[in-house]
């Protein structure tokens, strides 16, 4: 078997080899510990000639940005308002025209009331009678009609005018 002799103490087989170990061990870790410095040194060399970079130019584009965001949200508001009135004026309009409506049909009901007054109270005079009721019956019917297709226009009017409005359409 092998045999070293070093400072007058004799190594043999075994020792050797972990004495062999031992030292590749050192050394590894010796080697290992220089390339960590040397990483640490060049790591140092380049922190010390960092230069922040200049980042004006985002935050300009950030307050445009903003800018753009507050001009959008107080148009947003601005046409919320006008879609509000518009509504409004529909919910106007709508009540207009059921307070026409009943008064129509108020007018109607009196004239049929006051025709079957008239029909009872002379009927000898009959013939004469349901003539001059037809020709007024006619008569109010035209004007019903005529008060109606007005009323209509004038509702078409102002559905248009709030249909026509370039801030309805949102």
């Amino acid at each position: 078997m092998a045999e070293v002799e070093v400072g007058g103490i004799k190594f043999r087989g075994g020792k050797i080899f972990v004495i062999l170990t031992a030292l590749t061990t050192a050394g590894g870790a010796l080697w290992g510990g220089f390339e960590f410095y040397k990483d640490y040194l060049n790591m140092k060399e380049q922190i010390q000639e960092y230069v922040a970079p200049d980042l004006s130019g985002f935050d300009k584009r950030i307050d445009l940005v903003q800018q753009e965001v507050t001009m959008l949200q107080s148009e947003m508001g601005m046409i919320l308002e006008e879609v509000q009135l518009v509504a409004d004026v529909a919910k106007e309009l709508k009540n207009d025209l059921k307070s026409d409506v009943r008064r129509i049909e108020t007018i109607v009901e009196d004239v049929e009331q006051r025709v079957k007054e008239d029909s009872r109270d002379n009927a000898k005079d009959l013939k004469v009678t349901i003539d001059t009721i037809e020709d007024d019956m006619k008569k109010l019917e035209d004007r019903i009609k005529q008060e109606q297709k007005e009323l209509e226009e004038k509702m078409d009017k102002r559905i248009k005018k709030a249909l026509e409005n370039p801030l309805g359409a949102m």
